[in-house]
């Protein structure tokens, strides 16, 4: 029997929270639970709280009401594996805070207790399955920890464990005559360029690195994330040039229009028309490289335009989705940032709700030249509404991390995933976060520095960019004449291969049915 189990052992079952002492400054007032139950479900604010009319906002009603929906046959363990979690741990120490008078114990006894219940979670549930009678509540400190929550991302959490036992594929020893995480042969060269789309007003510094070979391959073009520069996928670059491939890193113009995502000012963080201009960026430096590619120089003959494969990070991976076929659907958007507050977006929403001033409704930027997509932690849970994703014609890659707070795995990729048409491939990082896989000895922006969240980076994070490495390589590849020697290495065994205790690691080509039936039951919530 697990700890939770214990402690719900010395509970009484006749035992709930009826009464809440709520405390503002000066002021406690005892209340009936079922009063705040209403307000809950009507919006309508009984006598008994018109003291704290104020604080009973829309988004404080939607943080009562929003529900963490949990599988009545995996419950129970996603529950424990949960509040086991340090996150779980620290959403107990944040609880403590605006109710010091419960222990933890009693807190995991109420959350247990609701989720076997309800086979779900809500605050309210989690309130009445307190096992005593009334609780004290300091009413400033409870609003301020609701307006924190990120549901998306602790629906990640309730099923990290689940993710990292159900996408195991055993202990079976992996065995290959050789690694592609290892560099290659080759000598790298590096040259930077800048390009200038005149009629657009970009201004667009491209990175290049090749070797002395000429590979019948994709040329491969990097694009960063939202506040990230060229240099941020550097290692990987120099990695694919060494096996004899042509990279492009690219940079886009930074034109945040109201402060930045350091800045916390979730309304308009970009202009909308950044979602078209980034994936138009590439297609003139696909025109431009067609070019420089007929050119004398280190780089002629080495550019194959005709086919390409992009790699993007985060709200480059929206990029690369986009030209490879995925269509933007503005009219949900739309509905999903009109009807939705603060607590059900997370930062990845945050950026694409400022695509909605767009007028189209539907747009395609499909690029024909784009033959595979690689998406790490994309931002891409809104933009291609409900089925968008269905429409993109190339393999795709796409790296998911548990831990990451900015694009949650849930929304971000987790769902996203579940459109995608095959050959697709799910690369899962538990315990990594937004910016795991950014080079280490380029790690900068506001995002990076910490101000926001606390990354995991650096030497600890070496066993995922390797992964990344080889993957990525052998996922190229498959485009090339060398495609049956690569294939080895995009299976279960090869990603575990590389995975360590403290960072467990997971490649696959479909979901469990445990997991898809969870993300479908979770997705209504």
């Amino acid at each position: 029997m697990g700890g939770l189990a214990l402690a719900v052992a010395g509970a009484s079952p006749s035992l709930a929270a009826e009464r809440l002492n709520l405390r503002l400054g000066p002021f406690e007032q005892s209340i009936a639970v079922s009063d705040l139950e209403k307000f809950a479900k009507t919006g309508e604010i009984p006598s008994t709280l018109q003291l704290y009319s104020a604080l009973l906002t829309p988004d404080f009603r939607r943080a009562l009401n929003s529900r963490l929906q949990l599988d009545p046959n995996l419950g129970t363990q996603i529950m424990e594996d949960l509040l086991k979690s340090p996150s779980g741990r620290q959403v107990l120490d944040s609880i403590r805070q605006a109710a010091p008078g419960l222990s933890v114990e009693t807190l995991q006894a109420g959350f247990w207790l609701a989720a076997r219940q309800a086979n779900g979670l809500d605050a309210i549930g989690v309130l009445k399955a307190i096992p005593q009678d009334s609780v004290t509540v300091d009413v400033t400190q409870a609003v301020g920890i609701a307006s924190q929550l990120n549901f998306s991302y602790w629906k990640t959490q309730g099923i990290r464990s689940l993710l990292e036992r159900s996408l195991d594929p055993g202990s079976s020893t992996f065995r290959a005559s050789f690694d592609p995480s290892i560099a290659g042969a080759q000598q790298v060269e590096e040259d930077s360029l800048l390009f200038i789309d005149e009629k657009r007003n970009r201004r667009l510094p491209v990175d290049f690195y090749w070797s002395a070979a000429n590979p019948q391959a994709p040329l491969v073009v990097i694009t960063p994330g939202f506040e990230a520069n060229r240099k941020f996928l550097a290692y990987l670059a120099r990695h694919l040039a060494s096996h004899g491939l042509t990279v492009a890193a690219i940079e886009h113009p930074f034109l945040a229009r109201a402060g930045s995502l350091s800045a916390l000012n979730p309304d308009r963080l970009i202009p909308a028309s950044e979602f078209i201009d980034r994936p138009k960026d590439i297609q003139f430096l696909l025109d431009r490289f067609a070019e420089l590619n007929q050119q004398p120089g280190a780089l002629q003959g080495k550019l194959n335009t005709q086919q390409v494969t992009v790699i993007g990070h985060s709200l480059g991976g929206y990029e690369a989705l986009a030209l490879a076929g995925a269509e933007l659907r503005f009219d949900e958007l739309r509905e999903y940032c009109r009807t939705s507050g603060l607590l059900d977006r997370v930062p990845a929403d945050w950026l694409q709700c400022a695509a909605t001033e767009r007028p189209e409704n539907r747009l395609s930027l499909r690029d024909p030249r784009v033959a595979q997509a690689i998406a790490l932690n994309p931002a891409i849970g809104q933009i291609f509404g409900k089925s968008g994703l269905k429409s993109v014609a190339t393999p795709t890659l796409i790296l998911t991390s548990t831990d990451d707070t900015l694009a949650p795995a849930f929304s971000q990729q987790l769902q996203p995933f579940l459109q995608l048409p095959t050959p697709k491939y799910l690369l899962t990082a538990i315990g990594t976060t937004h910016l795991s896989v950014s080079d280490p000895g380029n790690f900068s922006g506001a995002v990076a520095q910490g101000t926001l969240v606390k990354e995991r980076k650096g030497e600890e994070m070496e066993p995922l960019r390797r992964l990344l490495q080889g993957v990525s390589l052998a996922f190229i590849k498959q485009a090339t004449p060398e495609a049956k020697t690569y294939q080895p290495f995009l299976s279960p065994g090869y990603a575990r291969s590389l995975s360590k205790p403290d960072l467990p690691l997971r490649l696959n080509t479909e979901l469990p049915t445990n997991l898809t039936r969870w993300l479908s039951l979770a997705a209504m919530f």
